[in-house]
């Protein structure tokens, strides 16, 4: 059975437009109150295997770029990293280590990429901690992922030390 906010509650509004989902029409309070059984807040299971956070189903924040409760579809690739900024607004920096292998010398060299990922206000992500990422359409110029799991933070040992998942 699926999960569902126990009452209605006016979602957070900072910034200078109402803020509202688009698929939930706010005036419905005032329709008839006994038929009324069914969540105000719209929320969508991703698939693939996530779950849906409690935060998201029962929060009151409004995020059109959410994969659980925007506009968003994830496809493509599913990828883990460490998160190394969350400077921007909704944004975070997602560094992942690798290792490529030189044929000549028959080693392997250590690398990395950084990927910018939109996070979702129902993760309480840290600078430290590793995130799940799923690509999904371009959300900025450089935005392509969404955070869909976190895990808490490990012992900090440094920015960029190199770390496998």
């Amino acid at each position: 059975m699926a999960r569902v906010a126990k009452d209605y509650k006016e979602c957070d509004q900072h910034e200078k437009a109402y803020q509202s989902q688009d698929a939930v029409f706010v005036a419905r309070k005032r329709a008839i109150v006994a038929k009324q059984n069914k969540s105000m807040r719209w929320v969508k299971n991703v698939g693939l295997g996530i779950k849906t956070p409690d935060a998201a189903i029962e929060g009151n924040y409004v995020d059109k770029k959410c994969p659980f409760t925007g506009n968003v579809s994830i496809r493509g690739k599913i990828l883990k990293g460490l998160v190394t900024s969350t400077k921007m607004k909704r944004t975070v920096v997602v560094r992942r280590d690798y290792l490529h292998y030189i044929k000549k010398y028959r080693r392997f060299e250590k690398r990395h990429k950084t990927i910018h990922a939109h996070c979702s206000p129902c993760f309480g992500v840290k600078e430290g901690d590793i995130v799940t990422i799923g690509q999904c359409r371009p959300l900025a110029k450089t935005v392509k992922f969404n955070v869909v799991a976190h895990e808490a933070q490990r012992p900090k040992t440094g920015k960029k030390t190199f770390r496998m998942f």
